[in-house]
């Protein structure tokens, strides 16, 4: 009764002819009745670098004095190891169970034991081939949230803001400090729903967590206007930058030379009572090598919409840039497999058949309500990661292979 290797995929299978039983006992919760472990060549490179961690400790325990680079791969290493520690303590302990299963006055124990064991075997070699993969630039950055309606006129509109409940409510969920630094109301549907909003999540490694949230949203159900019960479809873009500080002893804070801005103060427009149209309090700031222009004026000071509008720009600043050299290293890399990016429409949200559908890793939420009320959004989030984690680790296995 042993186990078989399916592939160099990482995929093992349980045979199935020699353990009726055990696959009866053990997989009728799960779909999926095969275990990951970790590809061989991903294997290799673990050791290298458990390997490159012991010199490591070996300089530490002598006296040498880290700069800083080498105390971040210090630490980096040293979260790998300890993974990979418990992936091997826990396969070991898998195979024992294994050959355990030929006893069969302990079968029915060893099987509750495996129940245990293979899922915890799972998250770690997942957990394993994400700290392999290099960090994003940006993976420790608080983020910038930006929502704009699509086609779909005032329907549009309304889902945008309710789009932006969403992450409110997701923040308000895990606890996180968020901020609205900009919100416009749209003047034509009697104060329903947003034509743009722009929220702060001051989080430390919500951009890494948030950044897939960046796409084309889309919505099918019956809006509230509509009386002949038709369906309509209408889209919302959100766009999910890095938080940049302006901090100098930030290694990403940006300093900006005379010239590279124009800078415009005017009277602010629309709703806002009294104030609006008596002081110029909105500021325009445009950044004249690249074009990108931000406008805020939510704020009554002119110094404020000014420090946000700065915060804007960062940010787009920093996205712009992290895109580019990521179009260049494609470019420059051959074999390229397709990666979870930005995309023409990365969700569907169908009131009717209370259903939510990322695109990009074909998973299905049934359960809107849980997602909107910022609940169940991770279980989604965790499935586009998944994905992206995968064909990283290939993008990985290539090039070691490839040596």
């Amino acid at each position: 009764m042993l186990l078989r290797c399916l592939s160099y995929s990482g995929k093992v299978g349980v045979n199935r002819a020699g353990l009726k039983l055990f696959n009866k006992c053990l997989y009728s919760t799960s779909n999926d009745d095969s275990i990951e472990v970790l590809h061989p060549s991903l294997l290799k490179k673990t050791k290298l670098l458990q390997d490159e961690f012991k010199l490591l400790e070996s300089q530490l325990s002598s006296g040498v004095e880290f700069k800083i680079e080498q105390s971040k791969k210090y630490t980096k290493l040293s979260k790998i190891i300890s993974i990979y520690n418990d992936y091997l303590e826990n396969m070991n302990n898998y195979n024992e169970l294994k050959l355990m299963l030929n006893d069969e006055s302990l079968k029915d124990e060893v099987i509750e034991e495996l129940k245990l064991t293979i899922p915890n075997l799972n998250k770690l070699t997942n957990k394993l081939k994400t700290n392999l993969l290099p960090d994003h630039p940006f993976a420790n950055k608080p983020c910038l949230i930006e929502l704009r309606p699509g086609v779909g006129g005032n329907e549009s509109n309304i889902f945008t803001e309710d789009l932006l409940e969403m992450y409110i409510k997701y923040c308000q969920f895990h606890n996180w400090s968020y901020e609205i630094i900009s919100k416009t109301i749209n003047p034509s549907s009697g104060g329903k729903g947003i034509i743009e909003a722009t929220l702060v999540i001051n989080e430390l490694g919500s951009y890494n967590r948030l950044r897939f949230e960046a796409g084309v949203h889309r919505v099918q159900r019956i809006p509230e206007t509509e009386t002949k019960g038709r369906i309509h479809t209408s889209a919302s873009g959100v766009i999910v930058l890095p938080k940049i500080e302006s901090n100098t002893n930030d290694p990403n804070a940006r300093v900006f030379k005379n010239g590279e801005l124009r800078i415009d103060v005017m009277r602010a427009s629309g709703s806002g009572g009294q104030h609006v149209n008596t002081t110029e309090s909105a500021v325009r700031i445009v950044h004249l090598p690249t074009g990108i222009t931000v406008n805020i004026q939510d704020e009554r000071s002119q110094h404020k919409n000014k420090d946000k509008a700065m915060t804007v720009l960062r940010a787009r600043l920093a996205e712009l840039e992290m895109r580019e050299k990521a179009e260049k290293d494609r470019k420059e890399r051959t074999g390229q497999v397709s990666s979870v990016d930005r995309s023409d429409k990365i969700r569907t949200y169908n009131y009717q058949q209370n259903r939510i559908t990322d695109h990009r890793c074909n998973f299905t939420l049934y359960d809107l309500e849980g997602c909107m009320n910022g609940e169940k959004l991770d279980e989604i989030i965790d499935k586009v990661e998944q994905k992206e984690t995968d064909e990283r680790s290939q993008e990985l296995i290539n090039e070691i292979e490839n040596v």
